[in-house]
């Protein structure tokens, strides 16, 4: 090679970012992966809560449990995804999941991946893929607007390409919408497109990709107070049934709505006036 092509070499390669490489999985459990660089963060204490606090989603927890144990242990597991009302516990949910996994004494990595970066998500599988552990990839809050392209990036995780998708990964996504877009914009383009039903056909059918659809919908008053009792017993906050029965209504009439993350709103601000950290 010349001496002014070996230059231009020797100076692409400085400019070349290295190769990502996997970090040491044992040092945690939960991960976040960040792009630009390309990296795995490791989580030392993840924000969740426990798993027998969540009310109302039973069949959900159930579901969701013995798929991931199955994951764990080595055995055949679906992608899932836990769709529906805003605030019932779907992304705490996963969390809790992962820590009862552990708790059972199977180990099972969680990796944290953004909407925004699911662009990136072949190389992430790629650094996972010649792991021995396993791998829960979790995206929180998914969905797609008309010109996102990001859909075509999950498809790495839910179909694998050529190379299928890695043996030790499991992907559970929560979203609001159960096909992962507005029901408006499905609508919307099968009404002004050409062909309708090719119009919506490849986004649409990216959640018919998930093995497990769990579904969460409003809670009723019950549910709701039962919640927030729980909370009061697990950490200790001392309160009478018939006064938290008129401050939780109550807060939730000033909120226009009840759910779970409505209850937890309520008893940390009855935490914080009796004087008790969380």
């Amino acid at each position: 090679m010349s001496d002014p092509m070996l230059r231009i070499a020797e100076a692409l390669e400085r400019i070349s970012p290295p190769p990502t490489r996997a970090p040491d999985f044992s040092v945690a459990e939960a991960f976040v992966w960040h792009v630009a660089p390309d990296r795995l963060e490791p989580v030392a204490r993840v924000n969740r809560v426990d798993l027998g606090l969540l009310i109302g989603v039973n069949r959900a927890r159930d579901t969701l449990l013995e798929n991931s144990l199955q994951f764990a242990r080595g055995m055949p597991a679906n992608n899932a995804l836990l769709w529906g009302a805003r605030g019932m516990g779907k992304s705490s949910l996963v969390k809790a999941i992962h820590a009862e996994v552990l708790r059972r004494g199977e180990s099972l990595k969680i990796v944290e991946v953004q909407r925004e970066d699911l662009p990136s998500i072949g190389r992430l599988l790629h650094l996972l893929r010649a792991s021995d552990a396993r791998f829960l990839l979790f995206c929180d809050d998914l969905s797609f607007s008309s010109d996102d392209q990001h859909y075509k990036s999950l498809k790495a995780v839910l179909d694998g390409g050529i190379e299928g998708r890695p043996e030790n990964v499991v992907f559970y996504a929560t979203s609001n919408r159960r096909h992962l877009m507005p029901r408006d914009m499905i609508e919307n383009e099968r009404s002004s497109a050409i062909n309708p039903s090719e119009a919506v056909e490849e986004k649409v059918s990216l959640s018919d990709r998930f093995g497990l659809w769990l579904g969460f919908h409003p809670c009723g008053q019950d549910d709701y107070l039962a919640m927030i009792r729980g909370y009061c017993d697990a950490y200790g906050v001392p309160i009478d049934d018939a006064t938290l029965r008129a401050e939780a209504i109550e807060w939730q009439a000033t909120r226009g709505a009840r759910s779970g993350r409505v209850a937890w709103q309520y008893f940390t601000d009855l935490a914080g006036r009796r004087g008790v950290r969380l």
